[in-house]
């Protein structure tokens, strides 16, 4: 990517008011939550995340992947 152009891009969810500035900024990540699947599915292979009133369903396939549905 163009360096230049990079020091424009900000992150919308990294920006703390998460509202967008009047000016261009370079918000700096946060610390980002990190789960285990297994803390996550448990003995499970699938489970219902509900989002923006949308339920979504994250399934571990047969070969170990994770598919993410609406």
């Amino acid at each position: 990517m163009n360096p230049k152009r990079e020091s424009t891009i900000f992150r919308e969810h990294a920006c703390p008011s998460g509202r967008l500035p009047e000016k261009p900024v370079r918000c700096e990540p946060g610390p980002v939550r990190r789960l285990s699947s297994t803390d996550l599915f448990g003995a499970d292979d699938q489970v219902e995340i509900e989002h923006r009133h949308v339920l979504y369903r994250l399934r571990i396939t047969s070969l170990g992947k994770l598919i993410l549905t609406k």
